[in-house]
């Protein structure tokens, strides 16, 4: 925030009409007729409420903010561009590969009606497709089920979420 120095012309202003008051007060200390005092009641409550609105004034004036915008400059690039759409402008940093082993295709997961109708699991042959590393998922996850032909093994997707893997859709 940056702030100018330099005179304050509503600063000039209000210390004006504060020694015009003081004056005005001493001519007013000779006795005076009631009405005479109701007007000068008036006009003095008038004058304060003109001094407040001053003061006010100049407070929200000090108030003020700079405000500036960066533009960071333009950089010309030579070579492949990315075309993907989405709100970083096109151009995503892949994660590492230490975060990114964690993501399983959620592609995977879908009920196997000979394991249970109301549990999903992730298969392992799908996992295998679009995944690759399944012999590095928890053992405590994996299922092995009869499917009336062959065995089948699958993970639970909660178990692997309890143990950092996260599902993620593909694009």
């Amino acid at each position: 925030m940056a702030k100018t120095q330099g005179s304050k012309p509503h600063r000039k202003f209000i210390a004006l009409i504060v020694a015009a008051s003081i004056a005005i007060t001493g001519f007013s200390a000779a006795p005076a007729r009631a009405d005479e005092d109701v007007a000068k009641f008036i006009a003095g409550m008038a004058l304060l409420g003109i001094l407040g609105a001053a003061i006010n004034d100049a407070r929200k004036d000090d108030d003020r903010h700079v405000t500036r915008t960066y533009n960071p400059p333009h950089n010309h690039r030579h070579g492949p561009k990315h075309h993907t759409h989405n709100r970083h402008g096109g151009h995503v940093k892949p994660l590492p590969p230490r975060v990114r082993r964690y993501d399983l295709p959620a592609q995977c997961v879908r009920y196997f009606p000979r394991y249970s109708r109301n549990y999903p699991l992730a298969g392992k042959g799908c996992l295998n497709r679009h995944y690759g590393q399944t012999h590095k998922l928890p053992r405590a996850c994996k299922v092995t089920f009869w499917n009336g032909k062959n065995n089948r093994t699958g993970f639970k997707p909660g178990c692997l979420k309890r143990h950092g893997y996260r599902m993620v859709n593909y694009r």
